[in-house]
């Protein structure tokens, strides 16, 4: 019979540290990507580790990965074509450009252009090439209706193929989805299963923002609660002119942010929800900061195999 080592030896702290491997590869990491931000907005990059809290379902996790580096990123622009966007169309693709200009170099990125059906607009699945970006910004057809959420999932879908850990959809509207064959339910979770951050941009008319009428409403809660969702962020600008430092914004925001990761302290494969949330403890210096990241994820489902 052979009996286990003696606690404290080498070859116990041995047998532990395997153990501890193989949960960690029957467990997924959780990688969350976090902003934060002091009471003006500002971006704030110099916390530390021990500044953070994670929970899972209100349990606290252990973080078992802290970064804040530059890190390239898949992203993907998609951009309302449809009728109602022909005047707006040029101001939105430099904005877009200028996003487009002021991320890191090293992201790859593809552009998405949808009314009643969405295409993919760059040559080859991604790129980094300005112009091809651009050619593909350019190819404006402004007709039809807005499937917004069959564009959404057919996007996020194409995120997949990405080789950059960390994964960004830039989506600009001017309506609401009238045309989509999927629920806006089954596109917002979706987007939680994706683990991509949504960022929205409502560019919505003098008269839909003076009357609010009911389909803007449902348009800027939809837009609201992917982007909340996602641990991205949803603007609604009041001119065509503050899309453009807005796409900046949300181009620094990206570059600006933690990225912490942790092994859950519930390993059941079971598909359920998990809440989560980010708590940051302010340094001396700062009186309040702002933390955002995605609400959630959704635990992998058991295989056959396991």
């Amino acid at each position: 019979m052979n009996l286990p080592p003696p606690p404290g030896s080498p070859e116990a702290a041995a047998e532990a540290t395997a153990r501890q491997h193989s949960l960690k590869s029957e467990v997924e990491l959780v990688a969350l990507h976090v902003t934060v931000a002091d009471t003006r907005g500002e971006f704030v990059s110099d916390l530390r580790s021990g500044n953070f809290k994670v929970f899972e379902n209100k349990i606290e996790q252990k973080i078992s990965l802290f970064s804040r580096d530059d890190v390239p990123v898949t992203m993907g622009l998609v951009v309302d074509n449809s009728a109602s966007m022909r005047a707006k169309r040029a101001q939105v693709n430099a904005a877009a450009m200028s996003f487009v200009r002021t991320s890191n170099p090293q992201d790859e990125a593809f552009v998405v252009n949808f009314n009643d059906e969405y295409y993919l607009d760059t040559e080859g699945d991604f790129t980094n090439d300005q112009k091809n970006m651009n050619d593909a910004l350019a190819h404006i057809d402004t007709r039809g209706s807005t499937a917004l959420y069959d564009a959404l999932i057919g996007s996020l879908d194409h995120l997949k193929k990405g080789h950059k850990d960390k994964r960004v959809l830039l989506v600009v509207t001017d309506g609401v989805d009238n045309a989509s064959r999927q629920s806006f339910e089954s596109t917002i979770k979706i987007a939680e299963q994706s683990s991509a951050a949504i960022y929205a941009i409502g560019v919505f008319s003098d008269e839909d923002r003076r009357t609010e009428k009911g389909d803007v409403r449902k348009a800027r809660k939809d837009l609201k609660a992917l982007a909340e969702a996602t641990g991205g962020e949803a603007f609604f600008p009041a001119t065509l002119e503050e899309v453009t430092p807005i796409c900046e914004r949300i181009a620094k925001e990206i570059r600006n942010q933690y990225t912490l990761g942790y092994y859950p302290t519930n390993a059941a494969k079971d598909g359920s929800f998990r809440e989560v949330k980010v708590e940051v403890i302010p340094p001396s210096g700062y009186d309040r900061l702002s933390v955002r990241t995605r609400v959630g994820y959704y635990a992998p489902k058991a295989s056959a195999a396991d």
